[in-house]
């Protein structure tokens, strides 16, 4: 039975982790909290993953170390480079594969908005700029490692541009106001899919050196895509309007998070496709049915209502 290190327990590093249990695989999910989900063959420790030293010991017999942190969005300058460094640095230490959950943001705004492995480093952006150092990093680090590429997510406790407007305007039964065009191509990508893609690219060679695209859905609008939960849910449909693109930027002057938002604001208001081909090709994997992963939404939104009710 192999040992796995997972560094995080949101949505992505817990499924990675119940993916890994449920293959009769031996976890250790490492959060500050503790946190992770509940299964008899999934370790859960309390620690702090910057702690290169704390981490390697915890590392030391694991055969891969999955980065699937999220840090405070407003603060990725300041915290990802200690977290991905002492990940880093305990992979160099203990030969484990070091795969990585990456975004899309190193591309930066992409002519005619289609984005594949082998388009250019070419974010200008400081959250842009922070992952391409750290995919920089691990390839110069002499280890072996993986960066497996998603899009917006969708899945249950994923944080999108979905999760935040829509369904908070679903609740509410009022007009979602979206920052960005609501009707241009926008490719979404399963939280399931970037844990499957994870598991089976940190376990095979060919993957090593380089970074691979998620298997996603076909780009689809924010309209349509809300369209299509209405119809999945029978949830009574609510208007979806375009914020005007001055709104969050004029809010970033004293608002951290909505400056945030603002600097990658290009990528909802041009078409913003995922080309995963390559992967599918490769490792023969494929994407879950759009409706599969809109139900766990709709399942989790409820479960989570109810809670608070």
């Amino acid at each position: 039975m192999s040992r796995h290190v997972i560094v995080g327990s949101g949505p992505v590093g817990s499924s990675v982790a119940r993916l890994l249990a449920e293959r009769g695989e031996s976890v250790r999910v490492v959060t500050r909290s503790g946190t992770g989900p509940a299964h008899p063959l999934i370790e859960r420790i309390a620690a702090d993953a910057t702690d290169a030293d704390r981490l390697t010991e915890l590392t030391r017999d694991a055969v891969a170390l999955y980065n699937c942190a999220n840090p405070t969005y407003t603060r990725w300058e300041a915290l990802w480079p200690p977290l991905a460094g002492a990940m880093l640095t305990a992979a160099q230490r203990t030969g484990a594969v070091l795969a990585i959950t990456g975004n899309l943001y190193v591309y930066g705004p992409v002519p005619g908005g289609r984005m594949t492995e082998d388009s250019p480093l070419a974010a200008t952006g400081r959250k842009g700029r922070v992952r391409i150092k750290m995919w920089q990093d691990a390839l110069a680090g002499g280890v072996r490692t993986v960066e497996v590429r998603g899009s917006d997510y969708i899945g249950a406790g994923a944080s999108s541009i979905f999760s935040q407007v829509l369904l908070p305007a679903i609740a509410k039964g009022r007009t979602a106001w979206m920052p960005g065009d609501v009707d241009a191509p926008h490719t979404f990508t399963y939280t399931g899919d970037m844990a499957r893609a994870l598991v089976a690219l940190a376990a095979d060679d060919r993957a090593y050196g380089r970074a691979w695209h998620v298997p996603s859905v076909p780009a689809i609008s924010v309209r349509a895509l809300a369209d299509r939960y209405f119809t999945l849910t029978g949830t009574r449909p609510v208007a979806i309007r375009q914020l005007p693109r001055f709104v969050m930027r004029t809010a970033g002057l004293a608002v951290p998070m909505a400056r945030e938002l603002a600097e990658m604001d290009y990528q909802f208001y041009a078409p913003f496709i995922m080309d995963s081909a390559l992967t599918e090709r490769t490792f023969g994997l494929t994407a879950t049915d759009l409706d599969v992963s809109l139900a766990e939404v709709a399942a989790h939104s409820e479960a989570t209502l109810a809670r608070t009710m």
